[in-house]
C-alpha cells in the first residue's frame, strides 16, 4: 500500500507564477504561509530556515530563479540571481543542483523563451522529488520489513521534501503495510526540528511516535528498544560519505554498537559526484545564539562561547544502506553509489 499523501501537508505551494511557504520557523504553534516573489526573498527564506530540508531548499530555489528570470531573462540579470539563490546555504548539494538546472534550461533558449523554460524546468525538479519520494517510502519499506521501533533524526517528511519525506515517509509506508510500528523522534538540538516538526507530522498522519531528547537514542539502542536508524540526507559523497543534521553521527556509531540497521534514505538529487568522500563537504557553522536559546528563552549566559555546526558526516562504514528512488546501495560504496546515477539503474550493492 502507497503512504497516503493526503496525511502530509506541503511545505510550499506554487500557481505557476509565484511561490508561497509554510514557515518553518513558526511551527507548531503557529501554521503561516508568506509569499515569495524573487530570487532574494527566496534565498532569504533559505537561510532563515522558513523552508529546509535538502530536497525541499532545491524545490525552492529552482521556482526562486524562475520568479527572478520571469522579471529579468537577460543573461547577466539571470546569472546573478542564480548566484544569489546558490549562495543561501552551503551543505546541502540539491539547491546548486536545482539552480543549476534551471539556469541551463534558460540558457539554452532565446531570452523571450526562458521565462516558460524555467517554470518547466522548476515544476519538472518538484515532480521529481515527488515521485522520488514514493520510490523511497516502498523501497524502505521492504528493507526494513519486520521492523516495529525506528529511530529517526531531524526532520525529513514532506517538509523537508517532495510528497511524504524520506524517512519517515518509509515509516508512513511501513506502517500502512504492518502493525505496531511506532517512530521514536529525536527532538534534534538545537533547533528542535524533531521535536517541532516530525512530532507534528506524524500526529498528522496517525502514527505512533515517541519524543525522546537526543542523548537518550544510544541507551536505548543498547538496551534492545530500538530495531532500526533512518535518516535522511544533505549530501552523499561519491563514496557513501553522508551529511545530514549534526547529531546523526552519533546515532550511527550506536547502531553499529547495538547491531541493528542504520539506514540513510534520500532521493538521488542528494549524491555529489563531484567529490570523493565526506572530508570534502563543506559544514554549516549557524549563529550561536541557536545554541544559547531554546523556545525563545535563553539557557546560558548571553556571551558564552558556543560552537554550531548544523551537520555531520557519517562514514560510508557505518551505513547499512543507502536507500534512494532509483535503487538501494548496501553497503554504499563509491561503485554502488555511482551505479545509482546511471540511467539504467535500478538498484545497486543487493
Amino acid at each position: 500500500m502507497a503512504p497516503d499523501a493526503t496525511t502530509a501537508t506541503p511545505a510550499l505551494t506554487w500557481d505557476g507564477s509565484s511561490l508561497r511557504l509554510l514557515d518553518q520557523t513558526l511551527l507548531p504553534g503557529e501554521e503561516t504561509w508568506i509569499g515569495l516573489q524573487d530570487a532574494s526573498d527566496t534565498a532569504e527564506a533559505i537561510a532563515r530556515l522558513a523552508v529546509r530540508g535538502a530536497p525541499n531548499i532545491g524545490i525552492a530555489a529552482a521556482y526562486g530563479l524562475a520568479m527572478a528570470i520571469a522579471q529579468a531573462p537577460a543573461d547577466d540579470e539571470l546569472r546573478a540571481a542564480a548566484r544569489v539563490l546558490r549562495d543561501a546555504r552551503p551543505t546541502a548539494v540539491n539547491l546548486a543542483w536545482a539552480v543549476d538546472r534551471v539556469q541551463d534550461a534558460a540558457l539554452a533558449v532565446a531570452p523571450d523563451q526562458r521565462a516558460a523554460a524555467a517554470r518547466a524546468e522548476a515544476e519538472a525538479i518538484h515532480a521529481g522529488e515527488d515521485a522520488a519520494s514514493l520510490a523511497i517510502a516502498l523501497a524502505g519499506a521492504d528493507l526494513l520489513s519486520g521492523s516495529r521501533r525506528i529511530l529517526t533524526h531531524c526532520n525529513t517528511g514532506a517538509l523537508a521534501c517532495g510528497g511524504t519525506g524520506s524517512a519517515p515517509a518509509v515509516a508512513l509506508e511501513l506502517a500502512a503495510r504492518e502493525q505496531g510500528v511506532t517512530v521514536l523522534a529525536c527532538e534534534t538540538r538545537p533547533l528542535l526540528q524533531g521535536a517541532r516538526l516530525t512530532v507534528w507530522e506524524l500526529r498528522r498522519a496517525g502514527i505512533s511516535h515517541e519524543l525522546l531528547v537526543d542523548g537518550a537514542a544510544a541507551g536505548l539502542m543498547r538496551r534492545g528498544e530500538v530495531d532500526a536508524v533512518i535518516v535522511g540526507c544533505d549530501r552523499v559523497a561519491a563514496n557513501g560519505d553522508t551529511a545530514n543534521k549534526v547529531g546523526t553521527y552519533a546515532h550511527a556509531l550506536a547502531a553499529r554498537a547495538a547491531g541493528i540497521p542504520f539506514i540513510v534514505a534520500g532521493p538521488t538529487s542528494t549524491i555529489d559526484a563531484s567529490i570523493a568522500s565526506g572530508d570534502e563537504i563543506v559544514i554549516e557553522e549557524r549563529s550561536a545564539d541557536e545554541v544559547r536559546h531554546a523556545g525563545g528563552a535563553l539557557l546560558t549566559g548571553a556571551d558564552t562561547p558556543c560552537r554550531n555546526p548544523a551537520f555531520d558526516v557519517t562514514p560510508a562504514q557505518l551505513v547499512t544502506a543507502l536507500v534512494t528512488e532509483r535503487g538501494i546501495a548496501s553497503p554504499p560504496t563509491t561503485e554502488s553509489v555511482l551505479g545509482l546515477l546511471r540511467p539504467s539503474s535500478a538498484a545497486a550493492g543487493t
